[in-house]
């Protein structure tokens, strides 16, 4: 099984879940935000799938850069149209799967859906 991945290469948490997928032997491809982008698309169907609440990072030093203006009244779309701006305040890692997708790394989750 061949997942996809979504991330910032850089990111501590995206870099342990690279590191247990590599120790558990899962293929994965990665998909960088930084140089790919995230498509609008393909956010609304995670929001669909987990709810933008749990996308949206809004812990992250982009999301508290923001003005006030822009971090009131987030509704799913404002949510989405700010992630796809700033792929910055996607949680992450984002793990397409077969039987789903994971947002943020705990091992026992990823264990429990992937092995």
């Amino acid at each position: 099984m061949t997942i996809q991945l979504y991330g910032i290469p850089n990111c501590d948490t995206v870099k342990k879940a690279r590191k247990w997928l590599d120790a558990q032997s899962i293929d994965y491809d990665f998909h960088d935000y930084k140089k790919e982008g995230a498509d609008p698309a393909r956010l609304a169907s995670w929001s669909d799938a987990v709810g933008w609440e749990v996308l949206l990072n809004k812990r992250g030093t982009t999301f508290r850069k923001l003005d006030d203006e822009a971090k009131a009244d987030i509704d799913r779309e404002k949510a989405i149209a700010l992630m796809a701006e700033h792929p910055s305040m996607i949680k992450r890692p984002v793990a397409e799967h077969a039987g789903g997708i994971l947002v943020g790394f705990k091992e026992e989750d990823w264990a429990a859906a992937l092995q």
